[in-house]
């Protein structure tokens, strides 16, 4: 979940920590975006500056500190990006060496400008060709050694980057990424937010999380709440699917240390 800080998000972050108490979520991790040096990674309204870094962290265990009596542990986590051009990432690198976190997710964001840049200098143009290097990518990301999970799977399905998303038509490249998720021993992200956009389906894709199940990756799951209302949303309709699909268990971190848990039940 998000902060004000990043700039789309609203409401205090102990006003999420209260309704994950009543949602009966007893571990929750904050993942701001982090500061990005180039501007085509979106700045104001999208991400926080890194002078606002130590800023970010205050409020973060300021918050765990006040959560703790209502049974819900705050922890510290970052929304990573991830970006083919390696240049780009080396302020990035810095970022997440300076600071101890609990948890790093992994983020190719398709619709930004920086990436949408990369896809008209290397020429990729047509949707097939911009999906599967979304996940050649998402591949490299996974091999980085940067994350701990790589979120939103195949979030370039949404605002509009290509025009449909037909997970069938590119198995082999995106069973390529599951491959590199489980060979790395990292997770991939289960998130409900997709529900609420795009074709208004789970990232990622159903027929995704039942490749996963086979090959036998691990599961985080996130909510991506940027407002208190929406902390915990669709997880009474997804944890069940994903037993159904064969999951036993999820996972989180705390100081980058995988944790892992039973697949909570619903009634």
């Amino acid at each position: 979940m998000h902060t004000t800080l990043c700039g789309h998000a609203i409401g205090a972050p102990i006003e999420y920590a209260m309704v994950a108490m009543e949602q009966g979520i007893n571990v929750m991790t904050i993942t701001c975006h982090i500061p990005m040096e180039w501007e085509a990674f979106g700045q104001a309204g999208i991400r926080m500056r890194r002078d606002q870094l130590d800023q970010y962290r205050s409020l973060v265990h300021d918050t765990a500190e006040k959560a703790k009596p209502l049974g819900v542990e705050v922890l510290c986590g970052i929304e990573a990006e991830v970006y083919p051009d390696e240049a780009q990432m080396e302020p990035m690198d810095e970022i997440l060496a300076e600071y101890e976190w609990d948890f790093v997710l992994g983020s190719l964001h398709a619709q930004c400008r920086s990436y949408l840049t990369w896809l008209k200098k290397n020429k990729v143009n047509d949707d097939a060709m911009r999906i599967d290097s979304y996940f050649r990518h998402l591949k490299d990301g996974a091999q980085s050694g940067r994350y701990d999970s790589m979120s939103h799977p195949d979030v370039i399905r949404t605002y509009g980057v290509v025009s449909g998303f037909k997970p069938a038509e590119h198995e082999d490249v995106i069973r390529d990424f599951l491959q590199a998720v489980v060979d790395e021993d990292i997770c991939m992200e289960v998130n409900t937010s997709g529900l609420t956009k795009g074709d208004f389906e789970v990232h990622p894709d159903p027929l995704i999380l039942d490749w996963a199940s086979e090959m036998g990756v691990k599961l985080t799951i996130g909510s991506d709440s940027h407002r208190p209302n929406s902390v915990g949303q669709f997880f009474d309709t997804i944890q069940p699917m994903l037993g159904e699909k064969g999951f036993k268990d999820l996972h989180y971190f705390r100081g980058r240390k995988r944790i892992r848990i039973d697949m909570p039940k619903w009634d």
